[in-house]
């Protein structure tokens, strides 16, 4: 196909845009576009974005936390995540926070894993993942609060994590992305990681490069 693959960046004439729904994390946006010869009208979660961090230790073993969900009535394992709420907060920063507030961590070397749009088709959420190395307690130990305050940690050996993703015992889909990227790219010798400052994805929000 010539060029490398790549999303196309694409700017319909947007004839109106109204937040329907104000919720405590995330809003419901309605926009009336233009498309072709139609005029269409789609809503939407209208997303802050959100960072995650796969912590790996000099053991070779992965940070995990277990969390209740409720929309899914699971206590999902996962890895330290945050929203994207902290106005102008890089998102490497934003990562940093997170590891050391939901872990009480922090890591001496960072690199971006992974870029990824959660559900395209009816948000705009926007993902970005770290590989944090160098782990080493932080100063300060952070108090914990609502489903945070029962959370569980454990430091699980990284082909363990990734055969409880291939066998789908663990579903969060940051988790799965994560790891699953994290194997590829310890199969090439981590040649593939991209620096922690890199441009955001090709997304309307982030685009910066």
């Amino acid at each position: 196909m010539g060029a490398p693959l790549a999303d196309e960046a694409w700017e319909p004439r947007v004839i109106a845009s109204e937040l329907v729904y104000r919720g405590r994390v995330w809003d419901v946006r309605e926009d009336t576009f233009s498309y072709g010869d139609s005029a269409l009208t789609r809503h939407y979660q209208d997303h802050p974005g959100a960072v995650a961090v796969l912590a790996l230790d000099d053991e070779d073993r992965v940070l995990l936390i277990q969390q209740y969900r409720h929309p899914v009535r699971l206590r999902e394992w996962e890895i330290p995540a945050g929203l994207l709420d902290v106005a102008g907060e890089d998102p490497l920063t934003t990562a940093q926070r997170e590891l050391a507030e939901e872990a009480d961590l922090v890591a001496a070397r960072w690199a971006l894993l992974a870029d990824y749009l959660s559900s395209p088709g009816g948000s705009n959420e926007a993902i970005r993942i770290f590989l944090a190395r160098g782990i080493a307690a932080s100063d300060s130990v952070f108090h914990r609060e609502g489903e945070e305050a029962d959370m569980v940690l454990a430091w699980v050996p990284f082909d363990e994590v990734v055969d409880a993703v291939r066998a789908g015992r663990v579903q969060n889909s940051i988790l799965q992305i994560a790891v699953l990227s994290a194997a590829l790219e310890r199969g090439r010798g981590w040649s593939g990681l991209r620096d922690a400052g890199s441009p955001w994805i090709r997304h309307p929000r982030w685009r910066n490069g």
